[in-house]
């Protein structure tokens, strides 16, 4: 445990359940505790309060803080007049997030590190700033040669990769827009994204490496484009070279990136032109539970302020540090962690391939390799290294490892627990980090100054008017409520792609003014708070409501349990009924006396009426390849219900093996 100073007037109180406490070095020099003094709030409670009840005194202040290069800077933080949905922020500024990422570490530290990139074969690729600006002021003219033009969408069907930060930001530079896909995707769902936001160019590669196999993503992106008309140029990064699989080439369309951006041509955009803070950026869809997938928009003054902020105020990133989080660019840490260490002049580390391949130690042997100090992981992913103990852990050195960052699902507490004290080595904060792809990152986090009880937030994130809530709006502690948000952000979406209703109704209509963001959260006598699941993931057994999440962890605390999702199904009597989906430790067997067991295990931590139906246990979960359970595929698999948009799936088996155990309901 961390030396600490638990009567510090930070945060007030010691908390006597805390698993880590702040050292004296983080309440005097951390990026929190600098902004906190300059804010003249006396503590952080004081500066939460402020920043509720005036956002724009507070966004204002971060700004000043994160020190960003504007191009002009702004006369107003925030306009209102539209109404909390539609707010616009830093009016009569000007602000090009990709120049502003790029451009001064370029002249202030050319041979400074940017990017380091690693293949799942071992190649490594590393970028100084001089290179990385180089790159990206010649790609963003290369995509003007080749006729894309401020405001057209651009696709991005691509692993990490150099090549994938470049475009990244080359067309932010340019002002184009660029819609992230995930590279697991099957041809469909890459060609409704394509279609909905009407891409002209579809950026992919001629494949890349996975499990020591070769993922073929020219043969999708070509059937995606078959299905997706507007799309007239297709830019092809050479990952495999020889050794990718032949696919058709369609000469007048299909183009490799290195002879594009070789093309004489290309006249490098060096210098960005003004860019209105509003201005588009990103689509990037999110897939709901029916429906197509919603186009979040984002502008350069919203997500990318937002993110670096969160890493600031929340992470304690900086100039010095090294962040690498293990996601892909399809989901939005891919593009955060992007926009968000290279503002804040921090090192990027992306890596292309799977967390235990060729050998369970490969994540620890990056971190040592690559000395990184800020390492984001899901609870999934925890979930399977730990299952291969301590031994490939420890063979690596962590010792530049200070903070670990965890988000995307809530937390058991053993998973939780091996983090902290095994890769940590008990001295590593763990900032749990919660809140969405429409909202640009966290709603709740941890912070570098309020001690860390496990498995908690230490409350809303710095700067963000988060709230529980009951039925009828008003806040409500101690007890499962809606997670809300009381006052505007500038990295809430602006809408959905050309749906504005479809984003009012989901985000708006229940409580004028307020963002109710669809999770279940609980704060508890403490002020800790908790994220208990989605919404619409919620079981009522017999009138009771319960987040899965408290189900799952009184399963794997089971012994023989790895993990466990939970899910309600119909019930005659009770209305609801809890199947528990259980995959179990390396060495188990199915029986039907250990199911009892576990069943027992949820009857003794949450009591006899929520005793499961049927304890099931299966090989895997549904989940994505970011590592989120899917509890509404489960579900549906096992009832015999069409599961709805799975493009999503990392591992479509898993949903025909439960599937094989259900009892169609109707």
């Amino acid at each position: 445990m961390s030396g600490h100073m638990s009567d510090h007037p930070i945060f007030g109180r010691d908390v006597p359940e805390a698993a880590w406490r702040p050292t004296p070095e983080l309440l005097a020099s951390s990026r929190l505790a600098r902004f906190l003094r300059a804010s003249g709030e006396p503590d952080l409670e004081a500066l939460q309060a402020h920043a509720t009840a005036d956002p724009a005194w507070f966004w204002g202040a971060a700004a000043a803080d994160l020190g960003f290069d504007w191009q002009r800077p702004f006369r107003e933080v925030v306009d209102l007049s539209r109404g909390p949905e539609w707010s616009r922020w830093w009016i009569g500024g000007a602000f090009n997030y990709a120049a502003a990422a790029v451009d001064p570490r370029a002249t202030k530290d050319p041979e400074g590190l940017a990017l380091t990139w690693e293949g799942e074969d071992g190649e490594i690729r590393r970028l100084t700033n001089a290179e990385l600006k180089r790159q990206v002021d010649r790609a963003a003219g290369m995509f003007a040669n080749e006729g894309v033009k401020a405001d057209d969408r651009v696709g991005i069907f691509l692993p990490l990769l150099v090549e994938t930060v470049v475009a990244v930001l080359a067309l932010g530079r340019l002002g184009a827009i660029y819609t992230p896909i995930f590279s697991g995707y099957a041809a469909p769902a890459v060609a409704s994204r394509l279609n909905d936001c009407g891409a002209t160019v579809l950026v992919t590669a001629d494949g890349f490496r996975r499990r020591g196999g070769i993922v073929p993503l020219k043969q999708t992106a070509d059937a995606a484009v078959e299905a997706a008309p507007s799309v007239a140029r297709v830019l092809v990064v050479r990952r495999l070279g020889a050794s990718a699989p032949e696919t058709p080439w369609r000469d007048g369309r299909d183009r490799w990136w290195d002879e594009a951006m070789a093309n004489p041509a290309v006249r490098p955009l060096t210098e960005a032109p003004e860019t209105d803070p509003e201005t588009p950026y990103m689509i990037i869809y999110t897939s709901g539970t029916t429906g197509r997938p919603k186009g979040a928009v984002h502008v350069h003054g919203g997500f990318p302020i937002k993110g670096a902020q969160d890493l600031a105020h929340c992470f304690d990133l900086g100039r010095g540090d090294t962040l690498f989080w293990f996601t892909d660019l399809g989901w939005m840490m891919g593009p955060w962690a992007i926009s968000g260490a290279l503002l804040l002049g921090a090192s990027l580390v992306i890596y292309e391939g799977t967390p235990d391949f060729p050998g369970p130690d490969r994540l620890w042997a990056m971190v040592a390799r690559h000395r990184v100090t800020h390492l984001g992981l899901s609870p999934t992913v925890i979930r399977a290294l730990m299952a291969h103990g301590t031994e490939p852990l420890r063979g690596h050195d962590r010792s530049s490892l200070r903070v670990l960052g965890s988000t995307g699902e809530p937390w058991n507490p053993e998973p939780w627990w091996w983090f902290f004290r095994e890769v940590g080595e008990g001295r590593c904060p763990v900032i749990n980090y919660s809140g969405g792809t429409e909202v640009s990152g966290g709603i709740v986090s941890c912070n570098p100054l309020t001690p860390i009880k496990a498995t908690s937030f230490g409350g809303p994130s710095v700067g963000t008017a988060a709230d529980v809530i009951g039925p009828d709006g008003s806040s409500v502690r101690g007890q499962v409520g809606e997670l809300a948000i009381r006052q505007p952000l500038p990295g809430m979406t602006r809408g959905f792609w050309n749906d504005a209703e479809r984003y009012l109704e989901a985000y708006w209509s229940r409580f004028p003014g307020t963002w109710v963001h669809g999770d279940w959260a609980r704060i508890d006598d403490d002020g800790y708070w908790y994220i208990q699941g989605r919404s619409d993931d919620t079981l009522k057994v017999a009138g009771k409501r319960v987040g899965p999440a408290e189900v799952e962890s009184a399963a794997v605390a089971h012994p023989s349990v790895l993990e466990a999702a939970a899910v309600g199904v119909p019930h005659e009597i009770k209305g609801e009924a809890i199947v528990l989906f259980c995959v179990l430790r390396r060495g188990e067997t199915d029986s039907p006396g250990l199911r009892a067991s576990i069943s027992a295990r949820v009857v003794a931590e949450m009591g006899k009426a929520l005793k499961p139906e049927a304890v099931i246990v299966v090989t895997e979960l549904p989940k994505t390849r970011s590592g989120k359970v899917m509890r509404r595929v489960a579900r549906a698999a096992y009832i015999g219900a069409d599961p709805g948009d799975i493009s999503a799936l990392e591992n479509p088996l898993a949903v025909e093996a439960i599937r094989a155990t259900g009892e169609p309901t109707g």
